[in-house]
């Protein structure tokens, strides 16, 4: 049974401003942003997190990672050396960890040229402290954590471009000693981690397929290709999106090119359960990364003033 979660809190970055948003039961249709954080002067904020009470903010920028507090005080910096004169190629990720005690952030360091190879570092997130850090076998041009809704272990999916992609997870030893395991696949994004934690969704580098593997050994429970939702793969692809509209149902997305060069794009929905599609879904999302699925039958999507608006099938939001 998985143990009851604080409210989901995302961020959004927007005219200089990090906003924070709670993602409370009831609470659908446009949100306003329960906190704002103002970055240091001159900081680029590529990602950020949010404590669930609100009271600090840790961003990732080109050259570091900082944590602030809601009046906008310095706790601890962590700079990126030496720095990067690199200015496109590499995005910084950072994450929190279940518990709170700890800052996940993914460097990659190749792109950026500061070094030979990615790091992963683990910090205290109370005090900056390093307390692990990982060199990776990678070369990517950014990652995404995802963080195990019961037992706190932390995924990364990095993409290296052309050369394909790779997911590793990290786990806090009873000692507090993070510990690291790389899956054995080079060509499978990571899509997200079931609601209950029980599998995670991997689409293939190639757009060629989905699949569903179990927690935490990633041994696959079901594939699906292009041809299982009656498309051609020779003008359709799955693309790297989707996720859990509910622990037992999947969203996949599958898109195209019409003849006249319009691009398409439209949700399936998949029963984890069976292994089976069983029908459509209409998020209202504008492209096919717009929709972020919150794995409780509702989504996200970005309204046109750049706040989120909350969706659900029977919300009855417009």
């Amino acid at each position: 049974m998985t143990p009851e979660q604080p409210p989901k809190v995302v961020t959004r970055h927007r005219d200089g401003e990090i906003r924070a948003y709670v993602v409370g039961p009831g609470t659908f249709g446009r949100l306003e942003p329960a906190a704002v954080f103002r970055p240091r002067a001159g900081d680029e904020v590529v990602e950020s997190v949010v404590r669930p009470d609100l009271e600090r903010v840790v961003y990732a920028t080109p050259h570091g990672v900082v944590c602030l507090t809601r009046a906008g005080d310095l706790v601890w910096a962590s700079a990126f050396e030496p720095p990067s004169d690199v200015r496109h190629g590499h995005r910084t990720d950072v994450s929190l960890s279940l518990d709170g005690r700890t800052v996940w952030v993914y460097r990659p360091d190749v792109m950026a040229g500061r070094g030979r190879a990615d790091r992963w570092v683990v910090y205290g997130a109370d005090t900056g402290e390093v307390l692990a850090d990982r060199e990776l076998e990678t070369a990517g041009h950014g990652g995404s954590h995802s963080v195990h809704p019961v037992d706190g272990s932390v995924y990364l999916g990095i993409g290296e471009g052309q050369d394909g992609s790779v997911i590793l997870r990290g786990v806090t030893g009873a000692d507090g000693a993070p510990r690291f395991a790389t899956y054995p696949w080079p060509d499978r994004c990571l899509i997200e981690l079931a609601p209950g934690g029980r599998q995670f969704m991997t689409v293939d580098h190639g757009q060629d397929d989905v699949a569903f593997h179990h927690h935490p050994g990633g041994e696959v429970l079901f594939t699906l290709s292009v041809e299982a939702f009656g498309y051609d793969p020779e003008d359709t692809c799955v693309e790297w999106s989707g996720g859990y509209l509910t622990p037992d149902t999947a969203v996949v997305t599958l898109g195209g090119e019409r003849p006249d060069e319009e691009e398409w794009f439209r949700h399936h929905l998949v029963d984890v359960r069976t292994g089976t599609p069983v029908g459509e879904i209409a998020l209202d999302a504008v492209h096919p990364y717009d929709g972020v699925l919150l794995g409780d039958g509702s989504w996200l999507t970005e309204g046109p003033d750049g706040h989120p608006v909350r969706r659900s099938r029977t919300a009855g939001v417009s």
